[in-house]
């Protein structure tokens, strides 16, 4: 049987475990996924080679310490600096970026034009790139300038909460993990407020929970989404990675999207 999990800190909320298992159930595959608490990301390596496992999700904090220490980066990934899915091949570790394609599947159904970015870490450098490339021109919107010195060197327009003046977005991203667990804000109210007054959608990256957040932006009447969808797409694409393409793309999405209907009923 293959191994695969998914590698975090906090990793306890984690859905990626009924989704992959789910799929790997109904298609017959020789599979089991898990979640590992992994608290220091300098140990994602040893982590992996530890347990032997065939692959892997890195959700946050870790993503850029799972782009540092994998053998080969492939595609975007190369660009984002962060990664959210290993595999390992002939003993080697090749590492993946999922969230990009992943998110902007979710949010392409939307009408919008210009977007605000709330965070900057690996989440924020994905969707940030993939949005670049396709033709948007994302602002980065961070509590301190240290990670924003990533997204300045690559031209992207960007400000701390101290030095922004808020302005119209069509659409508000948060990526950070701002009501994962406590119920905060991923920035000040008042800088947040002034730009739901302008937008028209609120999206969260963090899923199975209605954040802060959304509930802000709901109050202003934006229409709003959480992670849900994202995890989905970007699961769907981890999965094929992971079993060497061998299922149609549409195939994994339905199982996948069953066992979350399963989740909730």
């Amino acid at each position: 049987m293959k191994l695969y999990a998914i590698f975090g800190n906090p990793v306890a909320h984690s859905i990626s475990p009924t989704i992959h298992n789910y799929a790997f159930s109904k298609l017959g595959f020789n599979g089991c996924y898990t979640k590992i608490l992994v608290e220091d990301g300098a140990r994602l390596r040893d982590t992996f080679l530890k347990y032997k496992l065939k692959g892997v999700n890195i959700t946050v904090p870790h993503k850029e310490w799972a782009y540092k220490l994998a053998d080969e980066v492939v595609g975007i990934a190369q660009e984002i600096g962060a990664v959210n899915t290993w595999i390992e091949k002939e003993g080697k570790i090749y590492a993946y970026n999922t969230d990009a394609p992943g998110f902007y599947e979710s949010i392409k159904e939307f009408d919008f034009r210009s977007v605000l970015i709330l965070g900057a870490g690996g989440t924020a450098r994905a969707i940030a790139h993939y949005l670049r490339h396709k033709g948007y021109a994302p602002f980065i919107l961070n509590r301190s300038a240290g990670h924003l010195a990533y997204f300045k060197e690559r031209g992207f327009d960007c400000a701390t909460w101290q030095e922004f003046t808020p302005r119209a977005f069509d659409i508000l991203i948060n990526t950070t993990s701002a009501g994962l667990i406590e119920e905060v804000l991923p920035a000040p109210k008042e800088l947040l407020e002034p730009l739901m007054q302008h937008a028209k959608y609120a999206v969260d990256v963090i899923y199975n929970k209605h954040t802060p957040f959304l509930t802000l932006a709901q109050k202003h009447g934006l229409i709003t989404k959480d992670g849900t969808e994202m995890l989905l797409y970007q699961g769907v694409l981890a999965f094929e990675i992971f079993t060497d393409f061998a299922y149609k793309k549409e195939q994994i999405a339905a199982l996948m999207r069953r066992s979350l209907q399963l989740l909730t009923s």
